[in-house]
């Protein structure tokens, strides 16, 4: 998975519902979100996987253009602004990334 670019989907349960979610890797530090934009709850990328905008520099939602900071999941601007992604505890560890619970989400 690289630096600003493709992310890698998957699924969990979450409070007993499936959600779909992504992990990404930006400034070296893998991050993980529920894959639902604040605003209309449309999952945001515009390809499977594809959640930076031409940039690298931020997540964009393909569907009304919300922009977030892949760090924080924070929305600086679209119809969110102010809001937030809901962010998934991950921690990398050799080739793998794993929810603080233990479920193994990626290995390279």
């Amino acid at each position: 998975m690289g630096e600003g670019g493709t992310g890698v989907r998957f699924d969990l349960n979450l409070d007993d519902k499936p959600r779909a979610a992504f992990v990404i890797r930006f400034d070296g530090v893998v991050h993980a979100y529920v894959n639902s934009c604040p605003h209309m709850g449309t999952e945001l990328d515009w390809q499977p996987g594809q959640f930076f905008d031409e940039s690298g520099l931020y997540l964009i939602c393909a569907t009304h253009g919300a922009v977030f900071a892949p760090e924080s999941g924070y929305c600086g601007g679209g119809p969110c602004r102010g809001q937030t992604l809901l962010r998934l505890p991950v921690v990398e560890l050799g080739s793998g990334i794993f929810l603080s619970e233990g479920f193994n989400l990626y290995v390279e």
